[in-house]
């Protein structure tokens, strides 16, 4: 689930939590230091990372670098992504194998999932299939997650029978969409191959499946391959791998960086990354794409307050009332409110100020039910 975080007077504003998977030797803990520069230990053996690993990581946004001239606040507070990195996952880990099937509770409750996968050779770094497969690895990764949801699902599904026949209606409806999921995951597939209504997806999240949860393929290439990732024929395998989960067109999306650069790049000062990213010919770190693609792939958006105090990043679901999206500011805000004054960052930007947007009328005034886009800047008008 999405976590909150409060402080007196609020309500919750989204933290969105990610876990990542994949095989051992897969990149995943490079890719997590690169994201977090926490260190953690990434080796070139099996089951290095043993104790899942938790990051809290800002997600860089330049419209806030943007807006901080026009509100000079004493901070700057971007949204944020939480990480959440465990061992990998070997085939078999479903009946025991390996140690990633042990720490799969940590991630139940993200909202999305990174999978991480092997696009890169190097034969320092062994593999645990012998070879470098992006496909063939994906595919295993996959099958475990879908073999620890039936486990899980068949577990919860015989509960939720009993509870039903004593009369329990939520537990009845439950019942009932558990056991549609259950049918696609007796045949291999993932939980989130199968359409449920809102009032039935409602219920679906309560069952805190791993196959439900979006999932973001993450191509890890060579560094010599991280200008140019889609030259690498492992992503173009990946990529049509994520398309036929969905009949050939859409499917999970697919990105593609170098963990080890992003890693190399996250421990340089800032002028220094600026330099090698051009060297490399790139505009930005592969990790500011990936932190973008995890608001994304939940459908964010980002809204902005600010006064001389502050200026804050916030995320809410795409289609947020102006009201709702108070709240998560403040309760205060979204019970006493009256109105939003509007104006996309942009616009802002290049008033200046406030006060000179509202002298050329580009200020806006929107009702509780406004739905809020991404890059609005919102001043709330609320009674106490």
């Amino acid at each position: 689930m999405m976590k909150v975080r409060n402080r007196p007077g609020e309500v919750a504003a989204i933290g969105l939590h990610i876990g990542i998977v994949g095989l051992p030797n897969a990149g995943k803990s490079t890719l997590f230091n690169a994201l977090t520069r926490a260190g953690v230990p990434a080796e070139a053996y099996p089951f290095c990372t043993i104790e899942p690993h938790v990051g809290v990581v800002p997600v860089p946004d330049p419209r806030l670098d943007a807006l901080a001239p026009v509100f000079r606040p004493r901070r700057v507070t971007p949204a944020t992504v939480t990480f959440v990195d465990i061992a990998g996952l070997v085939r078999g880990a479903s009946q025991g194998e390996g140690l990633g099937n042990q720490f799969l509770h940590h991630i139940r409750e993200a909202d999305a999932l990174v999978h991480v996968v092997r696009c890169f050779s190097d034969a320092d770094v062994g593999h645990v299939e012998g070879s470098v497969d992006p496909v063939r690895d994906a595919e295993i990764v996959d099958l475990e997650l879908v073999l620890a949801d039936l486990e899980s699902l068949q577990r919860q599904h015989e509960r939720l029978v009993k509870a039903a026949r004593g009369g329990d209606r939520d537990a009845a409806l439950r019942a009932r969409v558990a056991e549609r999921l259950l049918e696609a995951l007796e045949a291999g597939r993932p939980a989130r191959s199968v359409p449920l209504n809102t009032d039935e997806e409602r219920e679906a999240r309560h069952l805190h499946l791993l196959t439900r949860k979006p999932v973001l393929y993450l191509a890890n290439v060579d560094e010599d391959g991280a200008a140019d990732p889609e030259a690498s024929p492992g992503v173009r395998a990946l990529r049509e791998y994520a398309r036929s989960q969905a009949g050939g067109e859409g499917g999970p999306p697919v990105l593609a960086l170098s963990a080890r650069l992003e890693a190399e790049l996250a421990e340089l000062e800032p002028g220094e990354r600026v330099e090698f990213l051009q060297a490399l010919g790139l505009s930005e770190p592969g990790v500011h794409r990936l932190l973008r693609a995890a608001l994304d792939l939940l459908g964010l958006i980002t809204f902005f307050t600010g006064n001389d105090n502050e200026l804050r990043a916030w995320t809410v679901p795409a289609g947020t009332p102006a009201a709702r999206a108070a709240g998560v500011v403040h309760s205060d805000m979204e019970r006493g409110f009256v109105r939003a004054e509007v104006i996309p960052w942009q616009d802002l930007a290049r008033a200046g100020s406030y006060a000179a947007a509202r002298e050329k009328g580009w200020v806006r005034v929107e009702g509780r039910e406004y739905p809020v886009q991404d890059g609005d800047v919102m001043l709330v008008r609320f009674t106490s």
